[in-house]
């Protein structure tokens, strides 16, 4: 396949990466890495096994064309770009596949392609940006792909076939709203409280922010101290009960299973505690906000996100006056 990749940070990349040296044709649509990429191509480190390829470097969606998939690996804090930079990439038949955090990607995409071309993936990895070009796997990989809004169709399938052989576990799912409030389980109390954690406890349990008081905590430490462990269980069961009020039928066991699942991580930090302590702003909106609102919606009580969500706001780099 020709594939276009837009956004490759850490996801973009590694998954294009992959993809590329399983022989496809991958093109990068690239800002401030493009000279990097065009002259060294890009490195995977790995504990799978470290590698290099070259995929095609581009400055401009143009530059591109028209492909069989585009890859969507953008932040969600620049989805108002879809217009601009995606619809040169995508002709009659292309697949565009997002791979973006949270809510309301899809929909959109569907804003602006025919809803039948638009797919969404949720990504179960743990990734970092190291340097221009280059990424540290971590663990995991898994992706879950779906139809936006409709059952998975031959080609969904075909999708899922390229990123298998390429060595990505890759499952397709019959309803793909399912899947992104299953990961939102676990999205919304680690990336949150990874970065509301500097306000300290007593300010994410209230949504009273005074300012930064501590360090930001990691994966690990969340869960070592029981204080934060009981907000990452509270928040988990407040999305899990959202998502049975829409009649999706998650279970409460599966917040002890994602607990168990990260604790494997070690000292990980998620991506919205790295886009913060870059200093740029964080996909509050598709990641805490839309699910809030989605609650609310539903009459679900969720003081804990709602809490998180005031927090969140007050520190959110991008924000006027944070």
């Amino acid at each position: 396949m020709k594939i276009g990749v837009a956004g490759p940070g850490a996801v973009g990349s590694y998954y294009g990466a992959r993809l590329a040296r399983d022989g496809h044709d991958v093109y990068f649509l690239l800002r401030s890495d493009y000279e990097q990429v065009r002259r060294n191509g890009v490195r995977i480190i790995s504990a799978e096994g470290n590698f290099n390829v070259r995929p095609r470097a581009a400055r401009t969606p143009e530059e591109i064309g028209p492909c069989d998939l585009v890859l969507i690996a953008l932040k969600t804090t620049v989805n108002s770009e879809f217009p601009k930079l995606i619809p040169p990439m995508v002709a009659e038949n292309t697949a565009v596949l997002t791979l973006q955090n949270g809510l309301g990607n899809e929909e959109a995409l569907a804003r602006i392609f025919p809803p039948h071309q638009i797919l969404g993936g949720l990504c179960f990895v743990c990734l970092n940006r190291t340097g221009p070009g280059v990424v540290e796997h971590i663990a995991h990989g898994k992706i879950e792909m779906g139809e936006f809004a409709r059952w998975p169709e031959p080609r969904t399938h075909d999708i899922a076939g390229a990123f298998r052989h390429a060595g990505v576990p890759c499952t397709v799912r019959d309803n793909l709203e399912k899947a992104h409030w299953e990961k939102l389980v676990w999205n919304i109390p680690f990336n949150g409280l990874g970065v509301a954690s500097c306000a300290g406890y007593d300010a994410v349990r209230s949504g009273r922010f005074s300012g930064r008081t501590a360090d930001c905590l990691t994966t690990d430490k969340l869960l070592a101290e029981p204080k934060w462990l009981e907000l990452v269980q509270e928040l988990m069961r407040e999305i899990i009960r959202t998502t049975n009020a829409f009649g999706l039928n998650i279970p409460f066991e599966c917040a002890d299973e994602q607990i168990e699942k990260t604790r494997v991580m070690g000292a990980y930090k998620p991506s919205t505690l790295v886009d913060f302590l870059r200093g740029q702003s964080i996909e509050l909106e598709s990641l805490f906000f839309e699910p809030l609102r989605r609650a609310e919606a539903k009459s679900v009580e969720t003081p804990r996100l709602r809490s998180l969500c005031k927090v969140l706001q007050a520190l959110d780099p991008g924000a006027a006056g944070s």
